[in-house]
């Protein structure tokens, strides 16, 4: 039995620490992400797929459904 996909996930800027909630895409990953507060450009840390993984309270959409299916899929066939 599949479980549900997160599609909200709360972005955390480590330059300043704001926080805001954004949608994540399912049909791409997502490099890069300005942080509204002090502009900094956040960007996957080493061996994450995505901003969302690095940064976010929810992992990407491709990541939970190859956790939830005990897969070893990965992010953007990366």
């Amino acid at each position: 039995m599949m479980s549900e996909v997160i599609l909200q996930s709360e972005l955390t800027c480590p330059e300043c620490g704001h926080k805001k909630t954004e949608t994540m895409p399912t049909d791409a990953c997502q490099w890069f992400y300005e942080c509204e507060q002090c502009h900094v450009l956040l960007k996957p840390k080493l061996g994450d797929c995505c901003v969302y993984c690095s940064y976010g309270s929810v992992p990407c959409p491709p990541i939970q459904f190859s956790q939830g299916n005990k897969d070893t899929g990965t992010c953007c066939g990366g």
